[in-house]
């Protein structure tokens, strides 16, 4: 993602968290966001990264994280022991989606997804005028070098969801630095929203 969609992903996630919940941050890099909703929000809880060097980063602003796996599942931690489970910008480059989605509203009340929209209509030119492997702001990378391994559009979250019987509570679409929620027509959003944020649960 670009500095500002950052940004505005950051925004958008830390608004939707209640004051003084309980977290759990998977993929959570470098501790930036975690920080940001232990000043903004006072939480509490844990972040499980499983890059070494973005854990010691973490650590460094003070913020309780672990190295770990998340494909490996969340036996640690027992059922509904967080408010929420945070999969910011993570669930496509886990090579068990389903498996971590599972585990997340296991542990957790409620689950806040966010992931890049690979039917986002530059995307999609991008592959039908250049027959190349598409590249954007929210993916940047090359087709050799990049984490994302389940790349997905907002339909399939939506399909997804029905069949494994996850109820979406809420759904925020990023698109050029702007915000959008509420209910929206599908076809619409799907094509023109480059990052998705949803709001999960059992």
């Amino acid at each position: 993602m670009s500095i500002q969609t950052t940004q505005l992903n950051y925004e958008v996630v830390t608004d939707i968290i209640p004051e003084n919940s309980r977290i759990l941050d998977l993929g959570s890099g470098d501790g930036t966001l975690f920080s940001k909703l232990i000043k903004e929000k006072n939480v509490t809880g844990v972040g499980v990264e499983i890059n070494k060097d973005e854990v010691i980063k973490a650590l460094d602003k003070g913020v309780a994280v672990i190295q770990g796996d998340i494909d490996e599942g969340l036996k640690q931690f027992p059922d509904k022991s967080f408010d929420y489970a945070i999969l910011n910008q993570t669930l496509q480059s886990t090579e068990k989606p389903d498996l971590v989605m599972d585990e997340m509203l296991r542990v957790a009340k409620k689950a806040v997804v966010s992931f890049p929209n690979f039917a986002y209509w530059k995307v999609r030119f991008y592959l039908l005028f250049k027959g190349k492997m598409p590249k954007s702001k929210a993916l940047p990378y090359e087709w050799y070098n990049t984490p994302n391994i389940h790349l997905m559009t907002v339909n399939d979250f939506f399909e997804f969801c029905k069949k494994r019987n996850i109820k979406i509570l809420k759904s925020v679409y990023l698109t050029h630095s702007k915000a959008r929620s509420g209910i929206l027509i599908r076809t619409i959003t799907n094509f023109f929203s480059e990052e998705v944020i949803f709001v999960v649960s059992r």
